[in-house]
């Protein structure tokens, strides 16, 4: 059976929030026979059915409004549209429309009192893997078995920039090439001209790995980046460019070598934990009795799990005076962004007991000293839970972008096995991911193609450089901010860690590269299109590999088209569905113009085509 046309968009045109209320608007098709419709939502968690009433008609279009209570037991209003049609009823939700009542789980939320902070929206995010940007002051260097990662073991290794970083399990934590803060802060032109308007930089404090995610000193930056100054002025000349700063932030464990823990007794002030039961640190890991047996992160030793029900730790990490989450938010460095590390891991004992109680302690510490301080979340599948408003602002959108990008342009999933889906799954994909937690943390989650967890996706797709630039195009055109890893925008490749944590080819900025104009172009658009920022967003088509969305904010459009196939392939396009009847449409990549007639933009997209169109 045809499902008629129904929409409704989530942004100030289309929810309209008030003290106690929220008013909200739909549009279905004008022809179409409607006995009426309902908003449905669950004030005191009981059904409420609210009419709504018809509004004003445009051409195809007819609005309808209504007008709902906010719920006052929780902060999460929860709500969606039953409409009638004689004996035949449809229900319109987050996942889209359905013949029947959908899970709660679907339906559109608002929450009126935990909020993402605004600008996030708005970013242009780049992150770096510092060891491996760019180096600034090869004098800190780290130097061949300068120091050893674990006891004896583990030696480090001085590398020249650009050799090639050591296969999976060998030397990968161990070796050094030098990069910066210097070298970071030495680009920043580059990276303004680029169009970055925020970095997010991996861990930066003291640890002996070059990931630098088993620390040693919360409160200080590695000797071998740089010192605290540095990062202090780094970061004020970040500001002046209206430049955002975000920081890796690993409270879930430590290092083996962190003075508390000490493996290796190497605190002459004091004893550790390790070996010594009666240390004052015991207790600020999980040890079993007066044994040397531990919880390590995840199983791995090395990386031994702080315990949170140690009110030492809780005040040191989140609730004192000084807590290091306050701290680095303060001046002189007053960061903007924490980004947390396997957050989802953390809590009591040896699984994440109380989890949801600790991540809000830590989005309640960050947001008492700034309360526009971004809450982002590692997760690496869904994360719907810590969603709603009260623990995270955003997380890291593998589930919600990562793994269906990868599965419709590589074929692969986040193991790297085969996995095929076509337009249509990819939007039910999408769909479900975002319907789950309110708009505004839609807004505000971190949309990446690839990261220092995964393979570069240019190397998943075997080096197809058409099929990636659809990828970067879908990156910058969807719901959420997007976040390149550096490098990218050079086509640089990676496999799996390490190798996806190669050193910035430089050499490849000093002529023109087709890539690199790309990203500039699609950078310059997402910021110029304030649609793409945070306008709602509407499937117009997504059928085998053709895929065509807007998004619209006031009079302010913009449609995405996407072919990934190899061959050309006609397609039309129900653009009536957005108000638009007979109007031009240009790119915005060529500047090119098609023609839409009665309703319908008719064009055929070539192999491995893709277009940003807008109203002329």
């Amino acid at each position: 059976m045809k499902t008629p046309y129904i929409y409704h968009g989530q942004d100030a045109f289309w929810v309209t929030p008030n003290q106690h209320s929220m008013t909200l608007t739909l549009v279905s098709e004008s022809n179409i026979l409607i006995s009426a419709i309902f908003v449905r939502c669950e004030p005191d968690n009981e059904e409420m059915l609210v009419d709504m009433t018809r509004g004003e008609t445009h051409g195809r279009l007819q609005y309808w409004h209504g007008e709902i209570p906010l719920n006052t037991d929780t902060s999460v209003t929860h709500y969606c549209f039953k409409i009638m049609q004689n004996s035949r009823q449809w229900w319109l939700h987050g996942n889209g429309i359905s013949p029947r009542i959908p899970g709660k789980e679907a339906h559109f939320k608002y929450n009126k009192h935990n909020q993402p902070p605004a600008w996030v929206k708005e970013q242009i995010f780049y992150q770096v893997f510092p060891d491996r940007f760019a180096n600034g002051d090869p004098t800190i260097n780290v130097q061949t078995d300068e120091y050893c990662l674990k006891g004896n073991e583990r030696p480090t290794i001085a590398k020249e920039w650009g050799e090639p970083v050591s296969p999976h399990g060998n030397n990968g934590p161990n070796e050094f090439y030098g990069g910066d803060l210097k070298g970071i802060h030495d680009k920043f032109d580059y990276l303004e001209n680029l169009g970055i308007t925020a970095l997010y930089l991996n861990p930066i404090f003291t640890a002996p790995s070059n990931h630098k995610y088993d620390t040693t000193d919360y409160e200080n930056i590695d000797p071998h980046l740089g010192t605290n100054a540095q990062f202090a002025e780094m970061v004020a000349d970040l500001h002046q460019r209206n430049m955002k700063i975000m920081l890796d932030a690993v409270y879930n464990h430590t290092s083996v070598n962190h003075p508390w823990f000490d493996m290796y007794q190497r605190n002459q002030e004091e004893v550790g934990a390790y070996n010594h039961p009666d240390s004052k640190y015991r207790h600020y890991y999980q040890f079993s009795g007066d044994s040397n047996d531990y919880i390590g992160w995840n199983g791995i030793s090395s990386l031994p799990k702080l315990n949170f029900s140690n009110p030492d730790v809780q005040n040191y990490i989140y609730a004192g005076k000084d807590a290091v989450i306050k701290h680095w938010l303060r001046p002189p460095y007053n960061i903007d962004a924490w980004r947390f590390d396997v957050i989802h891991m953390l809590g009591e004992g040896a699984g994440a007991t109380n989890n949801a109680h600790y991540v809000k302690a830590f989005r309640e510490s960050a947001k008492s000293e700034n309360p526009d301080c971004y809450v982002l979340g590692e997760h690496f599948f869904e994360a719907s839970r810590w969603l709603q408003g009260d623990q995270e602002d955003g997380a890291m959108n593998y589930y919600g972008f990562a793994h269906p990008l990868r599965a419709f342009f590589a074929q692969k999933d986040i193991a790297y096995h085969s996995c095929q889906i076509d337009a249509e799954e990819l939007v039910d994909w999408l769909n479900e991911a975002r319907s789950k937690i309110p708009w505004l943390n839609q807004l505000s989650q971190l949309n990446q193609l690839d990261s220092h967890d995964t393979m570069r996706f240019l190397t998943m797709l075997d080096n197809d450089h058409e099929t990636m630039q659809l990828a970067l195009l879908m990156l910058f055109a969807y719901v959420g901010a997007p976040c390149i890893y550096y490098g990218t925008e050079v086509a640089l490749e990676g496999g799996q860690d390490p190798d996806n944590r190669r050193c910035f080819p430089w050499e490849r900025t000093e002529k023109p590269h087709p890539m690199l104009s790309f990203v500039k172009q699609l950078t310059t658009i997402r910021k110029d299109n304030k649609s793409l920022q945070q306008g709602s967003i509407q499937w117009l088509v997504a059928e085998h590999k053709q895929l065509a969305f807007a998004r619209t904010l006031d009079n302010e459009l913009t449609l995405c088209l996407l072919n990934n196939s190899e061959n050309a392939k006609a397609i039309e396009v129900p653009v009536w569905q957005l108000g638009i009847e007979d109007a031009v449409l240009s790119d915005l990549l060529t500047k090119d113009e098609w023609q839409v007639k009665q309703g319908i933009l008719s064009l055929t997209l070539a192999g491995k085509e893709g277009l940003l169109l807008t109203k002329s």
